[in-house]
């Protein structure tokens, strides 16, 4: 029997004439074989040059693919020089397509650090303050401090509310209030953008790579979170809000209000389905047409 080549073993030298797979194609590949079984915990992955051959990229995208996988916790020692090893937890991974939704805390900085795996990152943001976004930062920044990855460029947008505006939350329980609230909340969304901003923006000068990051003011109060990275995922989760209460200024206060870093996020990923890449097209759609019409500019002073 003839072999077609698109058909070909995957153990051998012939490569399908398709174009390149990239790096995520990979990833979703090998994520989808070791959520199956068909890579069993503790297993020794192909050698990279295997997998390249396979798949018909550059031991680049290999490596960019397998770096995801490890941030999302289905892969250690991930190195140059030997085969990975599947987690021994596969299972109770944090991230990929078809995962549980989780806090913020627990799944957006693993997210953040695969997006941050590719050549070119993209991210875009609608939150309430980004505390979770810089957060979330933090693990990406140290592998690049660290040699391990290099992105050629990042471009981060942020859609934050206005400080002209009155919030519908945090918003004190009785309407008599003086204004506390609005002023805390405003100092912290400009302490956190300004923080972020500035991260970013330092990776021009001590790695040469070119970073641009923009935030933008909406009229509103959103009451979801939405973080959509380089075009191929989108996380979302509501702000719920709940009563409690707090001393400010010496003076307890009772207040609405929802605390977006344990707001659970549901993850939808480009080509995991119809539904999946439906929504992470319109979510795009969505931000643009924020960022486009309505949203004004931002400078961390109003």
């Amino acid at each position: 029997m003839v072999v077609e080549p698109e058909h070909a073993a995957v153990n051998g030298r012939n490569r399908s004439p398709r174009p390149p797979r990239s790096h995520r194609e990979v990833a979703d590949e090998l994520r989808s074989r070791i959520r199956s079984g068909q890579l069993r915990a503790g297993q020794r992955m192909p050698t990279q040059a295997k997998l390249a051959d396979e798949f018909g990229v550059e031991r680049g995208a290999v490596r960019q693919a397998l770096r995801i996988l490890q941030s999302e916790h289905l892969l250690v020692n991930v190195s140059k020089g030997s085969p990975a090893t599947v987690a021994d937890q596969p299972e109770g991974a944090l991230t990929g397509p078809g995962a549980a939704p989780l806090p913020t805390t627990v799944a957006l900085g693993p997210r953040i650090a695969a997006a941050f795996a590719a050549p070119r990152v993209a991210i875009d943001a609608l939150c309430l303050t980004s505390v979770s976004l810089t957060l979330a930062m933090g693990e990406p920044l140290r592998q690049i401090h660290a040699g391990r990855i290099k992105p050629a460029r990042v471009d981060v947008r942020v859609l934050l509310p206005s400080g002209d505006i009155d919030l519908a939350f945090p918003a004190p329980v009785d309407a008599g209030s003086d204004g506390r609230l609005q002023r805390g909340w405003l100092a912290n969304r400009n302490a956190q953008g300004q923080v972020l901003r500035h991260n970013l923006l330092a990776l021009r000068a001590t790695h040469g790579i070119d970073v641009n990051v923009t935030f933008r003011a909406l009229p509103f109060t959103p009451p979801v979170k939405l973080y959509l990275l380089n075009e191929a995922e989108a996380l979302f989760a509501y702000y719920t809000l709940t009563r409690r209460g707090e001393e400010i200024d010496h003076e307890y206060l009772e207040m609405y209000d929802a605390e977006g870093t344990q707001s659970m996020l549901f993850p939808f990923g480009q080509g995991a389905g119809l539904r999946d890449t439906t929504f992470v097209e319109q979510s795009h759609l969505w931000f643009n047409a924020l960022w486009e019409t309505i949203s004004s500019e931002l400078l961390f002073t109003n």
